[in-house]
């Protein structure tokens, strides 16, 4: 059985074993059509894969996905126009790249929503290439207006999405959800980051405004013309461009106080092991649902595909004119370091971190009226492996589960996938981790989530409520590339 450790660092590794090997964006043909990735870009091949151009770490600057304003703000309710459209952005000094964005944005523009208030979003869909189904991961929402993979927008049409943010504010993301082809949309920009905030939260006196930055950390690869390649294995595509929200491992000049960041790992497989250079530790406050009871000292956070953390890093102990680099501990070489934060000049401090953030309502184990064994692993799907859950690949016409609304139930996930680690993702409601392999979750695993590490051999049990909303619903890994390769299953919520 493998370590938590060795677990995280197969999750980062990079992938061998190519199974597609395409140019996304590249026109009608769509990323299913195979085709020589040396044809693409002119680049020798080494050790199989083709680097990208060199990037100078810490070149460029740092700079946050601008937040959206709504179109139309009633009593109780915000409205949102989004295009997703191709537009060509300069990620690479002096090349361009073509990418798929809503508003033509990459990533995606942040929305600011608050509890309680309903968010009303038209999505239009100006790709020719792809029919996107826009998902709120981490959202309490209808059915209707989940994204679910068939209820995709076609090109030229409109669809509105109505989200009522009656849930604890937390770190949530926008992203496409189309089947079979989530991964490479995602891969060409189609993610954002969505804010819910709330009054208790407002209360504590975390840094606010420009002192709480979201960092939406991606990799990509990219072809000596500055264009997006995607030549996924058989473990996912991993790029060899360290992205933090579309700059390749930029600057942030910074005060020497405290700052709150909301990191995102929107890569679609690769683990990062975040570390800071300067051995200080991240004061860990949220995870993806929320608030954590109390704050939680960390010098490593593991962190897997689309997993976000909150945390409070205080740069007052840093000297000015110093530098901190955000580390990738997985990686060595190009991808081994994220960011760096200069810390340029001093500024007074106001916020605080309390001691106690929010009460946690535990969901007790003797509440469940059962438990369901989700076995992950992997099956030959005619002439190739593909994903598995339960031996079986996704099906449109079977339900998984069907949970009752108002009842609690525990999930039990086995990975009995070799080396493979699934952070598995369960749509409609947040959940609580039980124990990984019969030993209770870390102190920074206590709170809400919405996607959990199973590592290889490893046994996690998690507990969730299913309210408010029936319908059907996913459950997937957010591996996104075993999910497009049938590592899906859905629930049916009874009334």
């Amino acid at each position: 059985m493998l370590s938590r450790r060795a677990f995280l660092r197969q999750a980062g590794r990079v992938g061998t074993g190519a199974l597609l090997t395409t140019g996304v964006g590249g026109g009608a043909a769509g990323w299913w059509t195979a085709s020589s990735s040396a044809a693409l870009t002119g680049n020798e091949l080494v050790d199989g894969f083709l680097p990208s151009p060199p990037v100078v770490p810490f070149e460029a600057v740092f700079r946050t996905p601008p937040v959206l304003a709504p179109t139309r703000v009633e009593a109780d309710a915000d409205y949102y126009e989004m295009t997703m459209r191709p537009a060509v952005v300069e990620i690479l000094p002096g090349r361009s790249t073509t990418i798929w964005g809503f508003n033509g944005q990459f990533p995606g523009p942040t929305i600011k929503a608050r509890r309680g208030r309903r968010v009303v979003i038209r999505q239009t869909n100006q790709l020719p290439d792809a029919k996107p189904a826009v998902h709120l991961h981490g959202g309490h929402v209808e059915a209707r207006f989940d994204g679910y993979p068939t209820d995709v927008i076609p090109f030229g049409a409109s669809r509105e999405y109505v989200y009522p943010n009656r849930q604890l504010a937390a770190s949530l993301s926008y992203h496409d959800h189309e089947m079979h082809r989530t991964a490479p949309n995602v891969y060409m920009g189609l993610v954002g980051a969505y804010l819910l905030e709330d009054e208790e939260e407002a209360a504590l006196n975390l840094p606010s405004g420009d002192f709480d930055v979201p960092l939406i950390i991606q990799d990509r690869a990219f072809g000596v013309d500055g264009s997006l390649r995607y030549t996924p294995g058989m473990d996912g595509m991993y790029g060899d461009v360290i992205l933090v929200n579309g700059v390749a491992q930029p600057r942030f000049g910074v005060a020497n106080r405290k700052y709150r960041l909301r990191i995102y790992n929107a890569s679609n497989a690769r683990g990062y092991e975040l570390t800071l250079s300067s051995g200080q530790p991240f004061v860990q406050i949220a995870t993806d649902g929320g608030l954590l009871p109390t704050p939680v000292p960390r010098t490593t956070i593991p962190l897997q595909p689309f997993e976000r953390v909150e945390v409070i890093v205080d740069f007052s102990s840093v000297e000015v004119g110093s530098p901190v680099i955000l580390q990738n501990g997985l990686a060595t070489g190009r991808t081994a370091a994220i960011m760096r934060f200069d810390v340029e000049r001093q500024e007074e401090d106001r916020s605080s971190v309390p001691s106690v953030l929010r009460p946690l309502e535990r969901l007790e184990e003797e509440a469940a009226t059962v438990t369901r064994d989700f076995t992950l692993g992997m099956a030959m799907g005619g002439e190739r492996m593909t994903w598995v859950i339960n031996d079986q690949a996704f099906d449109h016409a079977r339900v998984d589960a069907t949970p009752r609304l108002g009842d609690t139930e525990i999930w039990r996930f086995t990975n009995r996938s070799g080396p493979h680690p699934h952070p598995m993702h369960i749509h409609l409601d947040m959940f609580q981790i039980l124990d990984r392999n019969g030993a209770p979750p870390s102190p920074a695993e206590v709170g809400w989530k919405d996607t959990v590490a199973v590592g290889p051999d490893e046994t996690v049990r998690v507990i969730v409520r299913f309210t408010d909303y029936p319908g059907r619903y996913m459950f997937h890994c957010h591996n996104l590339e075993h999910e497009d390769h049938a590592m899906m299953g859905q629930f049916d919520v009874t009334p």
